[in-house]
């Protein structure tokens, strides 16, 4: 018992001292859930944030925010204590933070335009801006919890390699958001900080792990996150909260340093990736990142500078050349539900109208890459979350249900999740020896090397000379769920087993009217069926829906640019249909 209060204890002070933390002149009185599950506009008027804090923070596109800093037309200074204010207002709303280090972050912003003022040139491409971390990227001088009442009290003694990059491209690192414990969730709660909330409805989720960063661009509390990526967790909460994002490929973008679970799994990597509002954060966090030449201090990461000619699409027959996508209205696993349906229908006439080519993408052993995966995951048995759990005596969290003492969701009953990944790694996991895994290793090659085969054949499909370009898929197969029922993530895991760069884009909202529930069809499994039952369109009414592109591995340039292009297709087609 007396070890069960000491983590108790770490985790009240914790608490505590994040809320002393806060300035008192940034408190806000904070509406109830019942009769306001939507916060996206308190900061509009909520009074804290003057209007000029209110056009700089309503500022999606990243590339005119660095364009008044590089003239000096906005002080970093005014910047970052804008998108602060913002996000502390975001915190009390959606609980999406973290570390708190108002003084730390507007020292080095006045740092920045002292040394602008005095020299005439910025610092680094991203010159004063400030970015919100995901709390596993180390900074020298702060705790990183993780997620674990074990990292209270543990303060990094230097940074991680991306925020040493970070600090080379004159950014300002301003805030860490909330994950889940152990990071292998696609929700957003633990033992520590509590559970974050989604802004465009309180009672779901943001989605994780990466959720706190979701909470927070959605509520334009930062201009630019980072979070990272092992099963879909920059893009399920880009998904639930309509955020741009990109999975890169395994050794793209620098790890070295991060926090991390499952230390030393290297079969399905974790990776970083950038969470924006708008597409030109994401491709401007990407060239800069990969022009600090990231293989300098990561030995991990490939030395490939950014390709121009893979950004005009030489791979893919040259921008302004007709594309052939496919898209994948079902994974074989989970049905979608109908707005996901809806937004796939939306993009595939978006790109037709655009003069593109539309086919059906035919799922390949996705119930096999699936087991696979879980396998691998699980291997340990468990036993690195145990241990990490054990130093302080916590609990493994085993459910992302609300406990009674939380607030449920608000006048909606449900039944507990079914999860078909536990069934696949087996509940309890079994533990593996290492010949087994190297075995597991080996299927998922065969299995990789099985999938390009697959999609090197659409060739004979696609029309255009070569296999298709890019699958359109859900990155979940519905919008954001209440807390603790978000169960399937295979539409993202299938692109980390198989190593494919990956983006999210939002595409519209759930409308009660147009996204009427499916008829019942033939389950695959019990999660399919759950999830089926799951959907209520006035619970979901309003909530962002977003979807996949699919590419190869490493092509980040290429996936963006025809993100880009995607999002062009949609915009233009939205115009016309009005």
């Amino acid at each position: 018992m007396a070890q069960q209060a000491s983590w108790r204890t770490l985790c009240e002070q914790k608490r505590l001292a994040q809320r002393e933390s806060i300035p008192k002149e940034w408190i806000i009185p904070v509406p109830p859930l019942r009769g306001h599950p939507n916060v996206l506009d308190v900061p509009k008027y909520c009074g804290l944030l003057t209007e000029h804090e209110l056009a700089i923070t309503e500022t999606t596109d990243i590339d005119v925010i660095l364009e008044k800093l590089r003239t000096a037309e906005w002080s970093s200074y005014e910047v970052t204590k804008a998108f602060y204010k913002r996000a502390i207002v975001a915190h009390q709303l959606t609980n999406c933070l973290t570390e708190i280090f108002v003084d730390r972050a507007l020292e080095r912003a006045k740092h920045l335009d002292d040394v602008l003022a005095k020299t005439g040139k910025v610092v680094g491409p991203l010159h004063g801006l400030p970015v919100s971390l995901k709390d596993q990227f180390t900074m020298k001088g702060l705790e990183t919890i993780m997620g674990y009442a074990s990292g209270i009290g543990k303060y990094a003694d230097k940074d991680c390699t991306i925020v040493e990059i970070l600090h080379e491209c004159g950014v300002v690192p301003f805030v860490r958001t909330n994950v889940p414990q152990t990071l292998m969730w696609g929700e957003t709660f633990n033992n520590v900080f509590g559970r974050t909330l989604n802004p465009y409805n309180r009672s779901l989720t943001p989605g994780g792990s990466s959720g706190g960063e979701g909470a927070l661009l959605a509520m334009r509390g930062s201009p630019l996150g980072v979070g990272t990526d092992i099963g879909g967790s920059v893009r399920i909460p880009s998904a639930f909260c309509g955020l741009y994002t990109i999975r890169p490929s395994y050794a793209r973008l620098p790890y070295y340093g991060i926090a991390n679970s499952l230390q030393g799994q290297e079969s399905i990597s974790s990776v970083l990736g950038p969470m924006a509002n708008s597409l030109s954060g994401v491709k401007t966090f990407l060239t800069s990142v990969i022009g600090a030449k990231p293989w300098r201090l990561d030995p991990m990461v490939v030395p490939k500078p950014w390709s121009e000619a893979e950004w005009e699409l030489s791979e893919h027959g040259g921008v302004g050349g007709q594309l052939c996508f496919a898209v994948m209205w079902d994974n074989g696993v989970v049905r979608p539900h109908s707005p996901l349906v809806r937004a796939m229908r939306m993009v595939k006439e978006a790109l037709e109208k655009a003069g593109h080519k539309v086919i059906d993408w035919e799922p390949h052993r996705h119930l096999g890459i699936y087991k696979n995966v879980e396998l691998i995951f699980a291997a340990d048995g468990n036993h690195d979350y145990l241990s990490e759990c054990a130093k302080s005596g916590e609990p493994l969290i085993t459910t992302m249900v609300p406990s009674e003492e939380e607030e449920a969701s608000e006048g909606y009953a449900y039944e507990p999740p079914y999860m078909l990944c536990r069934d696949l790694a087996g509940h309890p996991p079994v533990h593996r020896n290492a010949y087994e895994l190297w075995q597991l290793h080996n299927e998922k090659r065969e299995l990789r090397k099985s999938h390009l085969d697959h999609w090197e054949k659409t060739v004979e499909r696609a029309g255009t000379g070569r296999p298709v370009d890019a699958i359109i898929s859900p990155a979940v197969a519905y919008a954001a769920v209440p807390h603790g029922l978000n169960t399937d993530s295979f539409y993202t895991t299938l692109c980390n087993a198989l190593d494919y760069t990956t983006s999210a884009f939002p595409v519209t909202h759930v409308d009660p009217e147009l996204d009427r529930p499916h008829e019942p069809h033939e389950f695959y499994n019990d999660e399919d069926k759950y999830i089926y039952k799951l959907y209520n369109t006035d619970l979901f009414a309003g909530c962002p829906v977003g979807l996949q592109l699919i590419g190869r591995m490493l092509e980040e340039e290429a996936v963006l640019r025809m993100t880009y292009i995607v999002d062009d297709a949609l915009k233009k087609w939205k115009e016309s249909s009005h």
